[in-house]
């Protein structure tokens, strides 16, 4: 995967504030991106968020995560996105993209994360496109999900995805993703 930006989609609200870059991190990028991607995490998770930590987090946590999360894009394991404005990072997504050997052609869609100080403008809609155009250039043909949340759940069906019925990583629909 190229360091360079695979996708600059920009997002603008009209209200003159900052444009909002997607950009696919390298290895060295997302380390240095630690702070910013560590306060969206603490920020989700303070406001309910469900994705894999409790309140209180704690900033120690979560900064070794994302060290961890930046440890294998280095790998090429995962593909991480972030969103960003002039104040920093916004947002990010990642790609799961180390697969058992049965499963070359399937990416998870993880960790869609967007600061509360931001939602409800855009920026997860082109994080989303961001990823699928990642997961596209990587040789992805079938992305994955799970959420529990429903605003999320809106956005990813606004998107185009197809909700499962129970296991949606064992009921792939032809040449559409799958929630």
């Amino acid at each position: 995967m190229d360091s360079a930006c695979l996708d600059s989609g920009r997002v603008s609200d009209g209200s003159g504030a900052a444009a909002v870059t997607v950009r696919v991190l390298s290895g060295p990028q997302a380390h240095a991106a630690v702070p910013g991607l560590t306060d969206v995490l603490l920020d989700c998770v303070a406001g309910g968020a469900s994705v894999s930590f409790m309140a209180p987090l704690d900033r120690t946590t979560a900064e070794d995560f994302w060290r961890n999360v930046a440890l294998e894009a280095e790998q090429g394991d995962r593909i991480l996105l972030v969103a960003e404005d002039g104040e920093g990072v916004l947002g990010t997504v990642q790609l799961v993209v180390g697969q058992p050997p049965n499963q070359p052609h399937r990416a998870d869609l993880s960790k869609m994360l967007v600061h509360r100080r931001t939602r409800r403008r855009g920026v997860g809609a082109a994080l989303m496109q961001a990823a699928e155009d990642a997961a596209r250039a990587a040789g992805k043909t079938l992305l994955v999900l799970d959420t529990a949340s429903p605003d999320a759940e809106r956005l990813y069906i606004r998107a185009g995805w197809v909700k499962g019925r129970r296991h949606p990583a064992l009921r792939p629909v032809a040449g559409r993703r799958v929630l």
